[in-house]
């Protein structure tokens, strides 16, 4: 008989994880708490409109996450820029554009860094340097971690304008804080691999449909044809160990039962998985309380015509960051449906909706000549209270490995120990090693010969 594993959260972490044992040909049962898989990046229905939960995108250096949409068969859902192009919106009509050039790295970013008219020739030059500066750094190294974003670009000299008009932009979205709140080891992370080690590192794809589609529906047939059991509005309620394995209390509709497993994978947020691990005798303590949360809120706004030329924009100057245009992912029949993503989010995250409607409407007038004179349809908000662990100073010593100590005790999920931030990439990567642990704790179930295609 082969050996069984428990998945204890159904977001891109457990998905990859499960997909993962299954070629191995372990037996495999997810549980998700939801009725929905996906996690934090699902969608929900909204009158006509198919509402994302997070305006989530990806980078071609993506590679874990794109990787995973083909095994889901899903990779024509996203729609990848040829060249990596950013138009950067002012208030009054004034802006810019950042984009790359087909050359090798670094020089690709010579016209997005010159070019930018935002930032006068002086800060254009020493933003270069601290460029090249920043891709001799290795984010592997721990003492970075002890520092922020913030105060190394001053140390550079870089100016409070350049901070906000150039590395926050891209460094905020990314980490979902802001520069003096970020941990430079991760901002390195994301400015080496996603922007400055390669020359299309940092071409932005969008998902064409919504990603109830792509995590959710195509999740669940995947994982139906590698064999693996799916219970949804299924919450693991408690977790014990015995002589016999692993024994997990799951809650569900039609009351609560126990299952067993001889692995248990807890692929879910830390303040859950520190719940469920309770009083085992870990080896080490959980000390995972100061990974925090950062939120993130989005505001819809459809309007009865396009306002917006571009499928994306970032914003300077306004209480608007970036502009998604959602018009055909969400299948809205007339107008513009578009959506405003605020990263490092707490000044918005307890404040009414109308009092963001009396915000953030005129800030989009101020933006989008044609938004002046369109008729809002719909205007609502939606709010992620704990979008992403706080990526904060001193947090990489927090992560925990994979390996929890006990044996067949897995722990997965974009807050454990994966090097990357907290983003889809860092999830589909925890996944993965969180196979990779179970695999070696349990074997390899596979009969001799056979492979598996991914």
């Amino acid at each position: 008989m082969s050996p069984s594993v428990l998945i204890v959260g159904g977001g891109l972490a457990g998905v990859t994880a499960a997909l993962r044992c299954a070629d191995r040909g372990l037996e495999v049962t997810l549980l998700e708490a939801r009725p929905r898989l996906g996690g934090a990046a699902g969608s929900f229905r909204r009158g006509e409109l198919v509402v994302d939960t997070g305006q989530h995108v990806l980078l071609r250096c993506y590679t874990g996450y794109r990787s995973l949409l083909r095994r889901l068969g899903v990779a024509d859902a996203v729609r990848m820029q040829p060249r990596m192009r950013i138009p950067v919106l002012r208030p009054g009509g004034r802006g810019s554009v950042l984009r790359r050039w087909q050359a090798p790295a670094p020089l690709h970013l010579a016209p997005a860094l010159l070019g930018y008219r935002e930032l006068g020739w002086a800060q254009r030059i020493r933003a270069a340097r601290t460029a090249l500066a920043l891709r001799a750094l290795d984010p592997a190294d721990p003492a970075l971690d002890e520092l922020s974003f913030g105060a190394w670009l001053r140390s550079r000299g870089e100016s409070a304008q350049a901070v906000d008009a150039l590395w926050g932009l891209l460094s905020v979205a990314a980490l979902n804080a802001q520069p003096d709140r970020s941990s430079l080891a991760l901002a390195v992370r994301v400015m080496r691999t996603g922007v400055l080690d390669g020359t299309d590192a940092a071409d932005i794809g969008l998902p064409s449909r919504p990603l109830g589609h792509l995590h959710d529906e195509a999740a669940r047939r995947a994982l139906r044809t590698a064999g693996v059991r799916v219970l949804t509005s299924a919450k693991a309620a408690a977790l014990d160990r015995d002589e016999l394995g692993w024994r997990v209390a799951v809650r569900a509709r039609g009351g609560t039962e126990v299952l067993a497993a001889d692995a248990v994978v807890l692929a879910v947020p830390h303040p859950q998985a520190a719940a469920l691990l309770g009083a085992l005798p870990l080896p080490k303590p959980v000390n995972w309380a100061g990974l925090g949360a950062s939120p993130i809120v989005n505001v819809h706004v459809h309007y009865d015509r396009r306002v917006l030329p571009e499928p994306l924009a970032a914003v300077l100057d306004s209480p608007v960051q970036w502009l998604f245009d959602r018009t055909g992912i969400a299948g809205a029949r007339r107008g513009q449906y578009l959506a405003i993503s605020l990263s490092a989010a707490q000044p918005y995250l307890h404040r009414r909706t109308e009092q963001l409607r009396e915000l953030f409407l005129p800030a989009l007038r101020r933006l989008l000549p044609g938004a002046g004179h369109a008729e809002v349809l719909d205007f609502f908000v939606t709010r992620e209270p704990r979008a992403t662990f706080a990526q904060a100073p001193g947090t990489g010593a927090l992560r925990p490995a994979p390996s929890t100590g006990l044996p067949g005790l897995v722990l997965a999920g974009a807050w454990t120990a994966t090097g990357w931030p907290d983003t889809l990439e860092g999830a589909v990567r925890s996944g993965e090693r969180a196979a990779r642990v179970v695999r070696a704790a349990t074997g390899d179930a596979r009969q001799p010969g056979v492979e598996v295609s991914r």
